[in-house]
């Protein structure tokens, strides 16, 4: 058996990588503080986690100048616990696994790695997790992720004209949360960096490393929130859900 897999229930934590600047949202804050359906975003994010009663604490890792979070009602909640994040997305999540490595007392536990401008998740989406952690006891974790529906075409290197379509069978949109056995994403994400590996997200990490994360199918409006006219839908779905 997989040495980072116990045979009993797993505890949870979730950590939110929330440094960034957001400069394609061309906005005079980052785009997790603007407000769509009379919340912030990443307060939206935050509350689909604290909805789900396994996860037992989440780490919110800032930017080391964010002036907005702690002005946020959500930041008393005895659950969440902000830290400084770093230069690029993984340097943050790295920083929140160790500090859940270094503090949490839970051991086995897995953790929940969700994007702060992804304000639409879902509790069906978090349950299915939950019982994915619970019921996969010899897996190495997985992702949120949606089949893509449109034809995909790949460009010429350099160029925008088309160079050939791309079959679509097998491709997925990676969704967050992704999900992984805190020592096994911990230790995956510090070799990739180490290398210097390209890294888009954690399942990545454990690409490198050789592991093969599970696709767990989630709902396609869980949208992140990255250009101006993702707010407009987010306003719409959130308002739907209200």
């Amino acid at each position: 058996m997989n040495k980072f897999i116990s045979n009993h229930k797993m505890q949870v934590a979730a950590l939110i990588p929330a440094a960034g600047i957001g400069s394609r949202m061309k906005a005079d804050c980052p785009k997790q503080y603007l407000k769509v359906a009379g919340k912030t975003i990443i307060e939206h994010s935050i509350s689909a986690l604290l909805k789900q009663p396994r996860i037992c604490q989440i780490i919110v890792s800032l930017n080391k100048d964010d002036i907005f979070f702690h002005q946020l009602a959500i930041a008393k909640n005895p659950k969440i616990k902000t830290i400084t994040g770093g230069c690029q997305r993984a340097d943050s999540v790295l920083a929140g696994l160790n500090y859940l490595s270094d503090n949490l007392q839970l051991d086995p536990c897995w953790v929940l790695v969700h994007d702060a401008a992804r304000p639409c998740l879902h509790q069906a989406d978090l349950d299915s997790i939950i019982h994915f952690i619970d019921s996969q006891q010899s897996s190495y974790g997985g992702i949120l992720a949606a089949p893509v529906r449109d034809t995909m075409k790949r460009s010429i290197q350099g160029k925008i004209d088309i160079s050939h379509t791309v079959e679509r069978s097998e491709l997925w949109h990676a969704l967050t949360p992704q999900f992984f056995p805190l020592a096994l994403i911990k230790n995956c994400l510090t070799q990739a960096l180490a290398q210097k590996a390209v890294i888009t997200d954690e399942a990545s990490a454990l690409e490198y490393c050789g592991y093969h994360p599970q696709l767990l199918e989630g709902r396609v409006d869980n949208l992140k929130v990255t250009q101006p006219e993702d707010l407009m839908l987010a306003e719409f779905y959130l308002s739907r859900a209200l």
